[in-house]
């Protein structure tokens, strides 16, 4: 099923490469990030393309809960503790930068812009909270403390972030992306140096920015090692509660609120894609007992890059690519962290310095926990038995009974029963 948003606007359609071009720079991969990203260059005159293997936004970007915030979580206290303040106040700076950028474009577009409260609650941890508030206090910011959020949820309190935002993401991309130099339907297979190599095509460019949600890659960065998906689901409600504001649960399994007109989208069962978890019907059951008079209207599921760290991978591509670029990772928080990206990454292509982009570097520290279980994730999946292989480093695939699609447990990548690819990074079809 189509999101709220996939189902409410047309996108403009653009055609597909059928030649070989040279360009200064590529960018692959049209979700939003790739979109801002090509939008900057445009504005600022360099010379470009982008390239999307579907629609524009058909993936992560379509089935968004669309909230623009810089309240990331309880990311704060773990950048304090992991990097100290001052990578902290980075991290806030540049978000709050991406937050601005986008209150300046959209008082000019009508994508439903909403000025709303955002809260971070728990429905355990307290100390928690409280240990998120004395971090942000530490790197300037004066958060809020909520004990009783808006919602039918038995919590010990929130974090809040007053003034934060909401809007329809398909509206204000179809309004970005109007003259931006894009081509759909072109697949890049593989790169070839600096050459992409589309089904009809290839495109020399000097410098290339990868954008596709999970880089596809694999000789430098070592991102199959680096990141893993979340997937998520949501439905849309209506007859029941306006929450009044954005809410989402400090744990990545909990469930999140927030309303669009009459409507409530309610968000949850979060598990990594290829294992066992959650579904729509776990969310159809919490509305059916909350909220008894409540009709679906929407249901879809989203799929994530987490970070070892959760802070995303903003920059060049490996320490050794000097015009290979990438943005990544953004950990469920994809509206501030792809105007980030196409902020830091438009500095790049122009030369800038930008005060801010130690902090995403993605040649930082990768000696987390997260990379020990991803990688026993990866050698579990590749001598496990299957019929079925992942194009892309060969895992084991599983069959998801709830959408009838084929996943990858090791990187996330998906695909239909026919085995045509959903999700990346395999860049291909099953065979």
């Amino acid at each position: 099923m189509k999101s709220l948003w996939q189902d409410t606007v047309n996108l403009p359609r653009f055609p597909q490469l059928r030649n070989n071009i040279h360009t200064d720079v590529l960018i692959i991969g049209g979700g939003i990030a790739g979109i801002l990203t090509a939008y900057f260059l445009h504005q600022n005159g360099v010379k470009y393309v982008l390239v999307e293997k579907d629609r524009l936004c058909s993936g992560t970007t379509g089935n968004t809960t669309a909230k623009i915030t810089y309240q990331h979580g309880m990311n704060y206290q773990k950048i304090v503790k992991g990097y100290g303040v001052e990578a902290a106040r980075q991290y806030l700076t540049a978000n709050k930068r991406a937050f601005d950028k986008y209150a300046e474009l959209c008082t000019k577009i009508d994508c439903d812009y909403e000025i709303k409260d955002n809260y971070v609650y728990s429905i355990n941890d307290r100390k928690k909270l409280e240990d998120e508030v004395n971090a942000l206090q530490m790197i300037g910011y004066e958060a809020e403390f909520c004990e009783r959020p808006n919602i039918p949820i038995s919590t010990v309190g929130a974090v809040k972030f007053p003034r934060q935002a909401q809007f329809h993401p398909l509206k204000f991309i179809s309004v970005i992306a109007e003259g931006l130099n894009i081509y759909e339907h072109t697949f890049v297979r593989e790169m070839i140096g600096n050459i992409a190599v589309t089904d009809h095509g290839t495109i020399s460019a000097d410098r290339v920015i990868v954008t596709t949600h999970f880089p596809f890659i694999n000789k430098h960065g070592f991102y199959f090692l680096k990141l893993y998906q979340h997937r998520s689901y949501v439905i849309a409600v209506d007859g029941a509660q306006n929450v009044d504001g954005m809410y989402v649960d400090e744990s990545h399994t909990g469930m999140s609120f927030r309303n669009r007109d009459n409507l409530l989208l309610l968000g949850g069962g979060g598990h990594r894609t290829g294992h066992k978890g959650g579904s729509q019907n776990e969310l159809r059951s919490f509305a059916d007992k909350v909220y008894p008079r409540s009709t679906e209207q929407y249901h879809w599921a989203a799929q994530d890059c987490m970070s070892l760290d959760d802070i995303p991978y903003i920059g060049r591509y490996s320490k050794s690519t000097e015009k290979l670029y990438v943005g990544t990772g953004f950990n469920k928080w994809g509206m501030t962290g792809a105007m980030t990206a196409a902020m830091l990454l438009c500095d790049s292509i122009l030369g800038k310095r930008n005060d801010c982009a130690e902090v995403f570097d993605p040649s930082r520290s990768i000696l987390k926990l997260q990379l020990l279980i991803n990688g026993f994730e990866a050698a579990k999946n590749l001598l496990s038995v299957s019929k079925k292989r992942c194009p892309h480093l060969g895992c084991a695939l599983k069959y998801n009974r709830a959408e009838h699609s084929w996943d990858c447990p090791c990187h996330g990548s998906r695909f239909d029963e026919n085995g045509k690819v959903l999700d990346n990074p395999a860049n291909g079809n099953l065979k």
